[in-house]
């Protein structure tokens, strides 16, 4: 492993240069010194001006470097959606696969590296689509925008901290009763209309808060709902069968959530609050594909090939016995969250307590998934030319438009299709802070804690008992009229409820047994314990904060063992690790001006492995899915050692007016440590698979990689005029170094790295009307899901414009409008590693293995506020 000089060498310097400028100031008399929150101009946030304003606020103020995004006013953050809002801050990018800011990356970091928080802690958070693993990010799209009052955006650390975010943090808060006006009341209906699905779908949402008249008890119960007909259209790759492939996901989401707050203060220092949150979404999905097959001489019809020998261009004559194969993938799939969360605080005379309790649990994943597979046309339909050599696949065939008449045959569930794959998640954690105010010099106060987390994830695969006879019907009972597709195909469209119900009953229940269910099987338990200690200090012309946090994590993981002759163990097995580590932080902030601020931080911060990685089982992946060459053993590992990595920026901020900040920051994180997989293609393993008769997988396991670098600049401008016009505009260059040894597409950047993003925001604001327009820009990144089904691949550029305005109608009625993504963005993604890789041809040499239509969606919409 490369030693990490930085970590040793810099930080400690760091550490010591800051440290000693703390004591050398400590001449300066300490009575004249005044804390940082005395100074905070308080700001009643109601309009984009105001937002802007409290955001600005928020970031000069934090001893931390920190950015912020605060609610217009009640029910209004500033995006339709949490991950679009992010996306606008500096050093954040954010990945949108599924039509909704998802995973969020900051500074270079991968999204898996970004610690979310709910009010300051944990929010259990399983997956609905079973072609991802689970991990620890938080999926954005469970929350609605409404419920959020502010966002604040960690990028430095501080001791008292929760640890796990190498990239950030970020805090999401939401509304507390005792913040807002008495019987507070607002309501708000709209309609969401997709371009590609060409549907209008509802959402509603409301909140109402209440209080006593001392203002030492109220409630809050705020819920959101919302149903969406999302579609995508692209052309996969899955040369493994010889195939492209047309493909329409279909969705029907229907998301709910509730939020209910309840504050008591018995005294002016005694605060208790409860929060209750219940996230919810059905997310049923179908996922329809047409393989376009090769002819039978692949050679003879080739034309042309990459550096890799693959064939980019094909030109078929319309003979032989293969016309085209479709499918479906139906699936009954969700996911929830709900947690409970009790906090307190009491201040005294000469001490502050703080602590909260609480449980969250989420469970969801695919409680159904079936397969409608049949032969679609004839082989002179697909007459023409497949043209790979661009970005995007090129198909001019002899037809694109199919029916379930040009198949006309009998349909049936396939059996060997039918299973379930539930997941859960589970956090039982406790907190408690100690503040202690002191008169040591430059040195204000003593903060000290400990936080515990027990956390517990399983995941399963039920294989189904399926019946002995299983009905088959015309294919009019599982399609019904026409759906746009990727390529300009149009294909079947899929009765997604038919479909689903006559899974059902080709079942009689799963089985708790078997390869599959053995292979699919696996539990981690995590015990996480941390104890911190930080000194708050300051002087005049300078503030900020120094400590140590101290961390232990227990882990282990039921499974069951993969035997030399490819059985699997009728007992369950369990591995075990543990580790320890102590995180040093600083964070000074210099007020060289009135106006101006010089900030510098140093930490050393680690993000634990992602749970889908740490599962011992011996998984199969692919087994027996009707798709030849999708094989793999994936073999997980419950002592991955945490991503690690030690940390500095140092930045300058002018803030020339009161809406008014320009920014500028150096980051480098030396990465010591990270987790990636490592696989072998063609590997015999003793296991013979049902579908494809033979025995060949690909061997993938997880292991911590060598370690590497991200540095870069973040640029920020921003400003608010009395004419009403106002712009906020950021740059964020992120130089991201890994060593491509440690990936098995030896591509040598890390994930969801881009190196340059760019936000351009300008707004009108003026009495009763506003509006505003926003681009957001990022460049390439690899999105890395091996040893999942679509692998490692390149997203290329993605620029999206987006569009709101609101008018008041009257001072309790309001219309908005809202455009996301305007210009209908594609999402484009290559396969980029070299020769040597040991990857499907599909992920070579700039191959076309996905790509996506980009849909705008608008929104117009009703509220009513008093």
């Amino acid at each position: 492993m490369r030693p990490s000089t930085f970590k040793k060498n810099v930080l400690a310097t760091n550490i010591a240069i800051l440290l000693g400028s703390v004591v050398s100031v400590g001449a300066y008399a300490a009575d004249e010194a005044t804390a940082a929150d005395e100074n905070i101009e308080k700001i009643e946030v109601r309009g984009m001006r105001a937002s802007l304003k409290a955001s600005v606020n928020e970031k000069r103020f934090s001893n931390a470097v920190v950015d912020a995004v605060t609610a217009e006013d009640i029910g209004k953050f500033p995006d339709g959606d949490v991950g679009e809002s992010l996306a606008r801050i500096p050093g954040v990018a954010v990945n949108r696969q599924f039509g909704q800011g998802q995973g969020v990356s900051i500074r270079g970091a991968s999204s898996s590296l970004t610690r979310t928080l709910l009010n300051g802690h944990s929010v259990a958070s399983t997956g609905w689509f079973d072609q991802q693993g689970i991990d620890r990010s938080f999926n954005y799209s469970l929350l609605p925008p409404e419920m959020v009052g502010g966002i604040e955006i960690y990028k430095s650390s501080q001791a008292d901290l929760p640890e796990g975010g190498v990239g950030g943090t970020v805090i999401v808060k939401t509304r507390k009763p005792l913040d807002l006006d008495a019987s507070s009341l607002f309501l708000s209906v709209k309609g969401d209309y997709g371009t590609i699905s060409e549907e209008t779908d509802p959402e509603l949402s409301g909140l109402y808060s209440w209080k006593n008249d001392d203002e030492n008890f109220g409630f809050l119960i705020s819920a959101a709902g919302s149903e969406t007909n999302y579609q995508r259209n692209g052309i996969e790759s899955l040369l493994g069968w010889g195939d492209i492939v047309p493909t329409t996901f279909e969705q029907e989401r229907k998301r709910t959530a509730i939020n209910g707050a309840f504050q008591y203060s018995p005294m002016d220092n005694l605060n208790f609050g409860l929060n209750i949150m219940s996230l919810d979404m059905k997310a049923n999905n179908a996922n329809t594909s047409l393989f376009v097959m090769f002819p039978d001489d692949k050679d003879a019809a080739c034309e042309e090939r990459n550096a890799s020998g693959t064939c980019t261009f094909y030109r078929r004559d319309g003979k032989g016995a293969n016309p085209g194969w479709a499918q479906t993938w139906a699936r009954q799939a969700n996911m929830d969250s709900n947690t409970y969360d009790l906090n307190f605080d009491y201040e005294a005379e000469n001490f502050k307590v703080e602590g909260r309790v609480g449980n969250t649990k989420s469970e969801g994943g695919t409680d159904l998934t079936s397969n409608y597979g049949f032969w679609l046309g004839t082989a002179a339909d697909y007459a023409g030319t497949y043209d790979a050599r661009g970005e995007v696949i090129d198909i001019n065939i002899a037809n694109k438009n199919f029916t379930a008449e040009d198949f006309g045959g009998q349909l049936s569930p396939a059996g060997w299709a039918l299973r379930s794959q539930p997941n859960s998640d589970e956090e039982t954690y406790a907190q408690f802070d100690f503040t202690v105010p002191v008169d040591l010099g430059v040195i204000t106060s003593f903060k000290t804690g400990l936080r515990y987390a027990d956390h517990d994830v399983t995941q399963l695969t039920l294989p189904a008992n399926v019946k002995a006879s299983i009905t088959e019907k015309d294919a009019s009972a599982y399609y019904n009229g026409q759906v746009s597709s990727g390529a300009g195909f149009t294909l079947p469209k899929p009765n997604m409820d038919a479909m689903l119900a006559d899974a059902w009953a080709a079942i009689d229940g799963f089985s708790t047994d078997g390869t599959v269910y053995k292979s699919g099987y696996g539990t981690i338990n995590e015990k996480n314990l941390s104890v911190y200690a930080m000194a708050n200090f300051d002087a005049e012309g300078m503030r900020g904060n120094f400590g140590l946090r101290y961390i232990s994590t227990d882990a282990e993981s039921d499974f069951y063992k993969l035997q030399a002759d490819g059985t699997y163990a009728d007992e369950l097995s369990t591995n075990k690790a543990s580790y320890n580590d102590v995180l040093p932080s600083i964070n000074i902030a210099f007020d060289v001006a009135s106006d101006v601020i010089i900030r510098t931080s140093a930490s050393q911060v680690i993000s634990r492995a992602t749970y889908g990685d740490m599962f011992s089982a011996s998984s199969l992946a692919g087994y027996n899915d009707g798709t030849a060459g999708n094989e793999v053993l994936n073999t997980g590992n419950v002592g991955l050692e945490p991503f690690k990595a030690t940390q500095a920026d140092l930045g300058v901020e002018w803030y020339f007016s009161p809406d008014g900040l320009f920014g500028a920051s150096y980051f480098i994180k030396d990465i010591s440590s990270f987790i990636t997989s490592a696989q072998v293609l063609g590997q015999s393993i003793g296991i013979v698979d049902p579908n494809s008769g033979v025995d060949e997988w690909t061997v993938s396991t997880k292991k911590n990689g060598t370690g590497g670098q991200i540095q870069g600049i973040e640029l920020q401008l921003q400003d608010a005029f009395d004419n009403g016009l106002g712009y906020s505009a950021n740059y964020t260059f992120a130089d991201s170094d890994a060593d491509a040894e440690n990936y098995p597409d030896q591509v040598s950047v890390f994930s969801d790295s881009s190196k340059h993003t760019v936000n351009l925001v300008g707004f009108y604001e003026m009495d009763d009307f506003s509006a505003r327009v926003a681009y957001n820009w990022r460049s390439e990144y690899m999105i890395r899901e091996l040893p999942g089904f679509y692998g490692n691949r390149e997203h290329q550029a993605f620029g999206t414009v987006d569009l709101s305005a609101n008018y008041q109608i009257t001072d309790y009625l309001g219309v908005s409008f809202e455009v996301v993504n305007l210009l209908e963005e594609d999402s484009v993604q290559l396969g980029v590693a070299p020769d040597g890789a040991d990857v499907k041809p599909e992920l070579k040499n700039s191959y076309p293995a996905w790509s996506f239509e980009g849909e705008a969606r608008y929104k117009l919409g009703l509220n009513l506020r008093f």
